[in-house]
């Protein structure tokens, strides 16, 4: 029974914390938008319009289903739900404290990029299924992208994979800090196991893996269709792309999704390259500050921070460079990210075999 209630409540913390995070987000994007233009963002509703997207969200939730006459209704429905859920269950696999992780497998990494891909697919049930051409050009520019884009994520994700030498998020995590099992060597020559802090991290582990979580990032944010990348949603040429003939809480579960791929590819980065839950803060002789600062709850708060950083950035970016045209994303993908991860990748190889054993 109470493997039943732990199995029932954690998909209901997750799903809570998704959609409190959107809350937030939109709010944030909103207000990072205001600066980034200079002007105020939201300030009517709510002070500071505070409680603007909590309207907007009840707007959304008392609008009556539409569904296009001439639409699958079958793909239509369900496209919503299935690009959702590949979303939310890759949450499950990710460690947000020292072993407080809600399943924790030793193949997490490869489980996360399995399900994620399944976006795709829900992607092209929206498209087709709604029977609109700006729909269908929308999902086919969004599966081009996003197809291209998971090549430079995963060989990302492999070059730093070769120099952890395990897939298990939890492990990856507990290799960035103090309570690392192994030794850990800042840029290959410092040992710094009982230092902590940043200096654990694997982005300073290697010289290479900087190069490789920026690789990491800029593909990430094609892999959510986010701005400078959002050609699937160009809204001058497709009107709002793939889910055009979209509204109410169908719309809500697409937005939803949207922002809980922000937070996951930001928290994969975070537990891949800085450090996780690990604290940034170093042991410096008697002030042992990330002995002090470890720990479940310093854990959770150090994951969210971090991850909310990488969060804000993709804000600041999305309101800060133009668009990027189709043929300009595809030459970033294919001639330029590709090349430079298979480089790292390779970099990877032979530190792990020269300098790391």
């Amino acid at each position: 029974m109470a493997d039943l209630i732990v199995h029932i409540l954690v998909p209901v913390a997750i799903f809570s914390f998704i959609a409190a995070f959107t809350l937030f987000a939109v709010y944030a994007e909103r207000k990072i938008a205001g600066f980034v233009q200079d002007r105020l963002g939201p300030m009517e509703t709510g002070k500071y319009g505070l409680i603007q997207t909590i309207a907007d969200i009840l707007k959304l939730l008392q609008k009556e289903f539409i569904t296009p006459a001439a639409a699958d209704k079958i793909l239509f429905v369900m496209a919503p739900v299935v690009i959702f859920a590949a979303v939310f269950i890759g949450f499950s696999v990710i460690p947000w404290a020292p072993d407080f992780i809600p399943a924790d497998t030793n193949t997490g990494l490869f489980f996360i990029m399995a399900v994620v891909s399944i976006d795709a697919i829900g992607i092209l049930m929206a498209g087709w299924g709604s029977n609109n051409k700006y729909s269908l050009l929308g999902a086919i520019r969004a599966i081009a992208q996003m197809v291209s884009y998971e090549i430079p994520v995963g060989l990302s994700l492999i070059a730093a994979v070769m120099i952890t030498q395990t897939l298990n998020l939890n492990d990856i995590a507990y290799l960035q800090g103090i309570q690392s099992p192994e030794p850990i060597y800042f840029m290959g020559f410092w040992e710094v196991s009982n230092i902590g802090g940043f200096f654990a991290w694997h982005v300073f582990q290697a010289p290479h893996l900087l190069l490789v979580y920026v690789i990491f990032f800029i593909a990430s944010l094609a892999e959510c269709n986010r701005a400078p990348f959002d050609i699937p949603e160009a809204e001058s040429e497709l009107i709002g792309g793939f889910h055009t003939e979209y509204g109410g809480i169908k719309f809500a579960f697409l937005f939803l999704a949207e922002y809980a791929m922000m937070f996951l590819v930001a928290i994969l980065g975070v537990v891949i390259f800085l450090g996780g839950w690990n604290s940034p803060l170093p042991n410096i002789g008697s002030l042992r500050l990330a002995d002090w600062t470890t720990g479940l709850g310093w854990g959770l708060c150090w994951t969210l921070l971090k991850s909310f950083t990488v969060v804000g950035i993709q804000m600041w970016i999305r309101w800060t460079l133009p668009r990027f045209r189709a043929d300009q994303l595809m030459t970033l993908c294919w001639k330029v990210l590709i090349p430079l991860a298979f480089v790292c990748m390779a970099i990877s190889g032979l530190w792990r075999i020269m300098i790391m054993l």
